[in-house]
């Protein structure tokens, strides 16, 4: 359609640039023939033809540029709102929208673009503000936390029981602020594909069921039982950045199970692809919180403990990291039973 378009408008501008040759020599012809007639002038028919090829030259030159003229000023008047608007973008203002409806194709494609570059600017700038506040309500209660406590130290009269309960929770907080800067940079660096992805062949089985082990005083503290299903598989993937995966799913598990109940982590090939899931009998996850679940800083439960915070990047991260592979990781949940979290990873 463009090809067809590209090509009325050559034959239209040809047709017009000839028009204007044919008239302004005819122009030229018809201003000497008078100009000889009245003045009696004789000249040679070489020198005529010369004079007249000038003079058609002069008129095509003027005419033309007179046209170039008014059409530069349609083009800056049609442009100018464009301008206006790219002016206003520069400057931080996303709310601009310009009518789109133009006979030209070009330009209204062009007001379109701007557009949708106002309308995504705009919402990557309220993603930004939301995303500043989110850190800055992350790291106040931390510090908040810190700065009361090593006050609350200052008072002598303090037992030793009591001064180590305080530095207990101001290690507790400052671990709290570390993990969330080591977060932040991780998805800082995943976001603009920065990590290094280094992927080799190695036994997938025999990294979770490592990582299971590592985490035995966790969930042995608890009680709660642990029951891994791991089939034999080989995969073609980073190993450090699936090991963040696997620790955050487990830690998760961990958490939000209560004392006493179970976790299950199954490991499978199917085709050409691995599939794993880890279930827990935790609160589970309400059908609204789970559209959201992979949002950074969001919580499905907004009434944890203190012992249960976290910064709300984890499972962001192992998202961006499931991503990275060409993998996809879904949920299953009812509210009061638990919680069932489902990779997809291609072998290779």
């Amino acid at each position: 359609m463009r090809r067809n378009h590209s090509k009325v408008f050559t034959v239209f501008w040809t047709i017009f640039v000839l028009l204007i040759v044919g008239l302004a020599f005819s122009a030229a012809f018809f201003l000497t023939e008078y100009i000889y007639r009245i003045t009696n002038l004789k000249l040679s028919a070489l020198l005529v033809q010369i004079i007249n090829s000038f003079l058609g030259l002069f008129f095509t030159g003027m005419t033309i540029g007179t046209f170039a003229r008014i059409f530069r000023q349609q083009q800056y008047n049609a442009f100018q709102p464009i301008i206006a608007a790219m002016e206003r973008i520069a400057k931080g203002d996303f709310s601009i929208r310009l009518d789109d409806e133009h006979d030209d194709g070009i330009l209204n494609g062009l007001v379109t673009s701007v557009n949708k570059m106002a309308l995504e600017l705009g919402q990557m700038e309220n993603m930004r503000q939301e995303f500043i506040s989110n850190v800055s309500h992350e790291i106040q209660s931390p510090l908040t936390s810190i700065r009361g406590f090593a006050q609350a130290l200052k008072n002598r009269q303090l037992s030793e029981q009591e001064r180590l309960h305080y530095l207990e929770i101001i290690e507790t907080e400052s671990t709290r602020l570390s993990r969330l800067a080591d977060d932040l940079l991780k998805l800082a660096a995943l976001d603009v594909e920065q990590v290094k992805f280094e992927p080799h062949s190695y036994r997938l089985d025999k990294q979770i069921r490592s990582l299971v082990l590592t985490c035995e005083p966790q969930w042995a503290d608890k009680k709660v039982g642990m029951d891994v299903d791991l089939k034999e598989v080989t995969i073609m993937a980073d190993e450090d950045l699936l090991s963040q995966v696997w620790l955050n799913l487990l830690h998760n598990s961990i958490k939000f199970t209560p004392p006493g109940g179970s976790i299950k982590m199954e490991l499978c090939q199917r085709d050409d692809r691995v599939e794993f899931r880890i279930v827990d009998t935790g609160p589970g996850i309400a059908p609204e919180a789970r559209v959201h679940i992979f949002e950074r800083f969001y919580k499905a439960d907004k009434s944890r403990t203190r012992s249960k915070e976290g910064s709300g990047l984890g499972l962001a991260i192992v998202k961006k990291i499931i991503d990275l592979h060409k993998g996809t990781i879904d949920l299953e949940s009812i509210v009061g039973q638990g919680t069932t979290f489902i990779i997809s990873l291609p072998l290779q």
